[in-house]
């Protein structure tokens, strides 16, 4: 009996799902540059052939990911403009992050492939379409800093500073994770805020 409609689009939905999946663990492994569309139709359990007919080349792929994360960072960028207490949105901000690295389901991954994209610009180009939203979250974040400042709860510092300071941190933390894996002890979630509250609260 022929599959349905349904059925076809939700198998075509289901392959290119699998396929973005394999591409953010070989790019955030191999790079870029030495990634091939071999290589991630292996990860992903289907034949070269049938990766193309969802993805002209690496590059496609590649671009389909970064609008993705750039739509991900918008959405943060948005919630972290929200009203609310200042220190609790950054605690809930990081524990989220740190759970993402825990559960390891791909998002470690993920997260290294915008880093390696704003710190490598491969494909040329990357970076600069990354910025822009980037400034967005950093600009959000860097206000939330400022409002945490005001009511007390933050220590005394330069928001834009400290949020460049925190990204690079939680990068750190993300590029450790995926290279050594379950020899990696987790982040503290604590620990980290220190760097926001001066210590424990």
């Amino acid at each position: 009996m022929p599959r349905t409609t349904e059925q076809n689009e939700a198998l075509r939905s289901a392959t290119r799902s699998a396929v973005e999946t394999a591409a953010v663990r070989v790019f955030a492994h191999r790079g870029f540059a030495a990634t091939n569309m071999r290589q991630i139709a292996v990860e992903a359990g289907i034949s070269t052939g049938s990766i193309y007919r969802h993805y002209a080349s690496k590059e496609e792929l590649f671009d389909e990911l970064i609008d993705q994360a750039s739509r991900g960072l918008e959405a943060v960028a948005v919630q972290l403009s929200t009203e609310g207490d200042p220190l609790s949105m950054i605690r809930s901000f990081t524990e989220v992050y740190v759970a993402d690295l825990a559960a390891n389901n791909g998002a470690a991954e993920f997260y290294m492939v915008i880093n390696q994209g704003f710190s490598t610009d491969t494909p040329e180009g990357t970076a600069a379409r990354l910025a822009a939203t980037q400034g967005t979250l950093w600009r959000a974040f860097a206000l939330l800093i400022g409002r945490g400042q005001a009511a007390g709860q933050i220590i005394a510092g330069d928001p834009t500073r400290m949020t460049s300071h925190y990204f690079a941190m939680l990068a750190g933390i993300t590029t450790m994770h995926v290279a050594l894996r379950e020899g990696f002890a987790e982040p503290d979630v604590e620990l980290i805020l220190r760097m926001f509250t001066g210590g424990p609260r």
